[in-house]
């Protein structure tokens, strides 16, 4: 394995994502500012964020248990891109592109964590 979170290709992607997502919410209305635009914010951040704190523990339980949090912020952030999709906040093809992404970063973490003994359900 790598020795730093920084050459995992998953925790790179998940921080592609994360910018992406912050570009993607900066159209959104005003009063979003402290709502549905920070909630996908913070579960952005927390996909690498996870991964990289994951990746600072010891054993290959612990790292798993990181990437189930960090595979759990992914969901809830496809949740908020539809969710922002149905609002209007995001345009069909912003959310159909960042959510393809989110599928890719998911696909990523599911075969680390098959890779380290995890199992994916």
């Amino acid at each position: 394995m790598s020795s730093s979170f920084r050459d995992l290709p998953v925790w790179q992607e998940a921080m592609q994502l994360t910018a992406e997502v912050y570009r993607g919410t900066v159209g959104f209305p005003r009063h979003e500012l402290y709502g549905l635009s920070s909630q996908m914010r913070r579960a952005a951040v927390s996909v690498p964020s996870n991964i990289a704190e994951g990746k600072g523990h010891r054993s290959d339980k612990e790292f798993s248990h990181f990437l189930f949090h960090a595979r759990g912020s992914l969901l809830e952030l496809q949740t908020q891109l539809l969710i922002a999709e149905e609002l209007k906040y995001l345009s069909q093809e912003d959310a159909k592109r960042l959510l393809a992404k989110c599928e890719d970063v998911g696909r990523a973490l599911s075969g680390l964590i098959n890779s380290i003994g995890g199992k994916v359900a």
